[in-house]
Parts: C-alpha cells; sequence; structure tokens
C-alpha cells in the first residue's frame, strides 16, 4: 500500500457515500506494509471483508478475482487497489467486480504505470488512464484520474458508478488537490535521486583521480 493510495481512499470516504458491506481484493499485507496497509481504520461502523488469492495478515476470506465467491448484486463498495496489475485477467475481474457490486454500488480501484516489475505474486500489466477508462466500462458511468506528470504518470486511479453517478464537484476538487500534492511529492523523490547518483558519481570520479595521482 503506497501512501497516496490510502490518500486517495481518504478522499473517496470523505466525498462520496459509500455503502457496506466494503470489500478489499488484494488485501494481503505484504512484509513491512502491516498495519499501514490496513484500510478498514478509513470504514468506521462499516462491514470491512479483506480478500485476496491467499491467507496471511489483512485477509479475512480467499476468493479469486477471475471467479469471485459471491452472489451477484450483494457487496456496497468494491476497492481494488495497486492489485490489478498482479491479476492475470483484468477485463474478467473487473466484469466479476461488477456483478457482484449492488446496483448503486462503487468500484474504486487503481494501480501503476511507472514501476519496475514488483512480484506479488506475479506481475503482469501496466495501465494508461485510457486504459483504466476501457477496463471500467461495464460499469454506467466513470471517473479516471492519475498521480504523475500527464505524459508519463506513475500512478492511475477510478471509480466504477454501477448506478447513476453522484453529484462529483467535491470529488473532482479534491482529486485535483491530490494530483499537485503528489505530483510535488513524484518531483522530490526524483530530485533527491538524481542528487545521489549524482554524488555516488562524484565520489567515484574523485576516488579513480586520486588512484591516478
Amino acid at each position: 500500500m503506497r501512501e497516496l493510495i490510502r490518500d486517495f481512499v481518504r478522499i473517496c470516504t470523505e466525498t462520496l457515500s459509500l455503502e457496506g458491506p466494503i470489500y478489499e481484493f488484494g488485501s494481503f499485507q505484504v512484509p513491512g506494509q502491516e498495519g499501514f496497509a490496513d484500510l478498514r481504520a478509513l470504514f468506521p461502523g462499516k462491514q470491512y471483508v479483506g480478500a485476496d488469492m491467499r491467507e496471511g495478515p489483512g485477509v479475512d476470506m480467499v476468493l479469486d478475482l477471475h471467479d469471485i465467491a459471491l452472489l451477484a448484486n450483494s457487496v456496497g463498495t468494491v476497492l481494488v487497489m495497486d492489485t490489478l496489475e498482479h491479476v492475470a485477467f483484468p477485463h474478467r475481474a473487473i466484469e466479476e467486480v461488477h456483478r457482484i457490486t449492488q446496483p448503486d454500488g462503487m468500484a474504486i480501484i487503481s494501480s501503476v504505470m511507472k514501476m519496475g516489475i514488483h512480484a506479488y505474486p506475479n506481475d503482469y500489466w501496466r495501465f494508461t488512464p485510457e486504459g483504466f477508462k476501457v477496463l471500467l466500462r461495464p460499469f454506467a458511468d466513470s471517473l479516471v484520474s492519475y498521480a504523475g506528470t500527464q505524459r508519463f504518470p506513475h500512478t492511475v486511479v477510478g471509480i466504477g458508478f454501477k448506478g447513476h453517478p453522484p453529484e462529483m464537484e467535491t470529488l473532482t476538487t479534491a482529486l485535483a488537490k491530490w494530483q499537485a500534492r503528489w505530483l510535488v511529492a513524484h518531483r522530490e523523490s526524483v530530485l533527491r535521486k538524481w542528487t545521489r547518483k549524482l554524488k555516488k558519481s562524484s565520489r567515484k570520479r574523485w576516488d579513480a583521480f586520486v588512484h591516478r595521482t
């Protein structure tokens, strides 16, 4: 769970009426993420079920996104955060998410675009904002956004509305601030990365100079 994704989910809880039960797919908390990756605290008073393809920290039920063993129209809100890149057939997974979502329910999703391979346990895909729009076509309406630069975002997020979409001015305003906040954070991270590389390269050149002399 990345901090900006937790921030995105928080925005959704504050600007949308998210009904329960809440099902999070991909809830397995990888080593080092225990506790921080738990989104339950953002949904006080609501039934929250963590689901994943394997047992482990944060997992209440073992479920397969390709064939979800839940009744149709039985889930108020579905979360699939930074998980779809690890799903072999994401279109099939979203069709299943749509099936189990209640008539006025929502699906909140995120994934990476600019990231190296990270196998938890497998890594298959990278998504663009347009790719997310296609992925969410089973829903009556959707909203897609991103974090990072417009030409090469590092993160893509989306919300699928199975029924009539709510008023979204508050949400879009909050998302614009989210974009700006995490664009600055991304640029600062890149600057720190290149500063470290420059210092390392300068140190190597200095050591080589001293060795020659």
